[in-house]
This record gives C-alpha cells, structure tokens and sequence, in this order.
C-alpha cells in the first residue's frame, strides 16, 4: 500500500500544469494568428497597417494569457493543466473559498514577476512545508492536490459522472433498458 500524496504540489506537478496552460494558450492563439493573417493576406495592407496588427495580435495573447488564469483560478480554483494533474489553488486561509479576481491577478502579477530573476520566485517550493512559491505568499494562496476523481477538490460540487450512476441501485434493470 502506497502513502497518500502531500496535500501540497510540488515544483515538479505545478511546473508541467504551467507548461501545459502555456501550450493551451499558444495552441489557440496559433489557431487564431493564423486565421487572421490568412485573411488579413488576401488584402494588400500599407506596412503600417500590418505591423499595427501584429501589435494588436501581441496584446491579444496578452490579454488571453491574463485571462486564462485570472478566470479559472477565481472560478474553479484550476486551469485546465491543473486540472489534468489534479491540483487546485485555495485561499491560505480559507481553503473552502475560491480566490477573488483581484487576487488572482495579484498571484498573476507576482508569478510574471518570480520568473523574471531567473525563476528564482519559484525556488521557496523547495523549502517552504506548504510548499508556497513567491506568488503563493503574495497573494497568501496554496496550491494542493485535488481528492475526487473530476479533479475537484473540498467545497467543489458533486457531479455524477454517468445517468446510470444517478439511477437506484434496487431498480437496475431500468437504468439497462434507459441505456439499451
């Protein structure tokens, strides 16, 4: 038998659910970039024109990127890369509570800035018990291990996976011939 997983994510865990939000956010402003220059090519635009749109194309990702996880760490606590490591960020202090946007513009704002010195922002996870990085304590969060198997953790709500969870366990012969 195996001991359970620290409550805390780790570098390692929260590293790749960064790496894999970083290649979402690059996926589908690849997609749209090249929509857009794909149509914007069948118009012979000034140089000015073009570059003004490559500018407007920068804060565009700009504002995807902020977005992206201002939304969901304030809604459901995970991106999508953390939701498919099965972490959550939660209020230090209040772990039932999701986080408020201007709190996760804040961690947001402190994570840009841990990276600039070399990541050296993301080395306290390393020696810290809850495993908090420079963003975490900026913006007194925690990132921990989701327990259900949707990826939701405390305070997430219930969903059935399937109708046929959701049927009476004395009557199983309805729920076959609902599904049959």
């Amino acid at each position: 038998m195996s001991a359970p997983p620290p409550p805390y994510a780790g570098l390692a865990t929260r590293a790749l659910a960064l790496a894999l939000d970083a290649a979402a956010i690059n996926a589908i402003a690849l997609a749209v970039g090249g929509v857009l220059a794909l149509c914007t090519s069948l118009l012979h635009l000034p140089s000015e024109v073009e570059r003004l749109t490559a500018l407007a194309g920068a804060g565009a990702w700009v504002l995807l990127s902020a977005g992206w996880f201002v939304v969901f760490w304030s809604t459901s606590g995970q991106t999508p890369g953390d939701r498919v490591l099965r972490i959550r960020v939660r209020d230090a202090h209040e772990p039932l509570r999701p986080l408020k946007p201007r709190r996760a513009l804040l961690r947001l704002g402190a994570l840009v800035l841990g990276a600039i010195p070399c990541f050296a922002g993301y080395l306290p996870v390393l020696l810290d018990d809850r495993r908090r990085a420079f963003h975490d304590r900026v913006a007194r969060t925690v990132v921990v291990h989701s327990r259900d198997r949707d990826g939701g953790g405390p305070g997430s709500p219930r969903v059935p996976h399937s109708a046929s969870s959701a049927a009476s366990p004395t009557a199983p012969s309805a729920s076959r011939s609902a599904t049959s």
